[in-house]
């Protein structure tokens, strides 16, 4: 019967997932209509005669209705095809399976580095309350919070590449070096292959990005780690174990903590539309085959298509993470499971 409830809640919360990508799609379509600028001329070139102009917006569809043309590409979005690219005429689907791979290591691997940090930290300064460390970790966390991530990555380029030569500059491997791409995360690829060389190359070129991309979830992650024990820690059945005799190390990391944790995956989910969002400047300031500089170029460059699909694809990844935050409140929680 539980199980039973549980697969209706994850079936209401799928078919919720679908008027939410509706809208999302009808927002991007409607968004790149206002983008200034003539997809044909940016084609053809400055040069293009009338004539070829318009006839390149007919065989595209741009002479007619902006609602003909949404549901054309929605269309398109429900066969699984999103187009294909303005500049380089590859299809925008296996642009993205090319690109995807490499934010999402990127992502993965930032999110990794903020929940450890992030959580340890909060952790440490609800148990050492109004100590030097709490007010140490609070500063710390109002700064990650502050600071453009763009800035800190040109920070650390000077001082751990140019000044230090510790990290590599850019790129997410060197340029001599020979790694066959299997799932696309180079990591686990040079890991196959037995690579160690390729696989501390990966992991050099991943340090700095990753910590640039991951230090604002971290401070987030830490603030509501922090917030969410000592609330924990007033209950009635923490004093209830004080008083029956049960070690602080046990209150805290059986009791306390598991009732604190769904506020921090609340925010984990929402932190990963922080990673993709802040993974645009990342792979920018480090030159990050990612996602995020693709769609700059696109941005750049005018290819609708490119934006479009995109932006649709992040955005997807986005609601599919929540859904795994939902899942995981109907394991933590009992209640939500009735």
């Amino acid at each position: 019967m539980e199980g039973e409830k549980v697969g209706r809640y994850l079936l209401r919360r799928i078919c919720m997932m679908i008027p939410v990508l509706l809208v999302l799609s009808l927002l991007i379509f409607l968004m790149i209509e206002t983008i200034p600028g003539d997809p044909a001329e940016i084609i053809l070139g400055d040069h293009a005669t009338p004539e070829a102009l318009a006839r390149l917006r007919t065989e595209m569809g741009l002479d007619r209705p902006w609602f003909v043309r949404y549901g054309a590409f929605l269309g398109r979005v429900v066969r699984g095809d999103l187009g294909e690219s303005l500049i380089s005429g590859a299809p925008v689907l296996d642009e993205i399976k090319a690109k995807l791979a490499a934010t999402m290591e990127l992502s993965v691997f930032a999110l990794a580095v903020a929940v450890v940090v992030g959580v340890f930290v909060g952790f440490l300064s609800a148990w050492k309350q109004n100590s030097l460390f709490d007010y140490l970790s609070t500063v710390g966390a109002l700064l990650g919070v502050s600071m453009p991530i763009y800035w800190l990555g040109f920070l650390m380029i000077i001082f751990f590449s140019l000044h230090l030569g510790w990290l590599p500059t850019s790129g997410r491997t060197t340029a001599t070096l020979s790694l066959i791409p299997v799932t696309g995360f180079y990591g686990i690829d040079a890991l196959l292959a037995g690579d160690w060389h390729a696989f501390r190359d990966v992991l050099a070129h991943l340090v700095m990005p990753s910590l640039c991309l991951a230090t604002v979830p971290m401070a987030t992650i830490a603030r509501m780690t922090r917030s969410s024990m000592l609330e924990a820690l007033n209950q009635d059945y923490v004093r209830t174990a004080k008083a029956k005799g049960v070690s602080t190390g046990k209150i805290i990391s059986v009791h306390a903590f598991k009732n604190a944790s769904i506020p921090i995956i609340t925010v984990l989910g929402l932190q990963f539309g922080t990673l993709m969002g802040g993974a645009i400047l990342t792979e920018s300031v480090f030159s990050w085959p990612g996602v995020g500089t693709w769609i700059l170029q696109g941005i750049m460059a005018r290819d609708y298509a490119v934006i479009s699909g995109g932006t649709l694809v992040v955005s997807a990844l986005f609601i599919l993470v929540n859904l795994g935050v939902d899942i995981l409140y109907a394991f933590l929680d009992p209640r939500i499971r009735y």
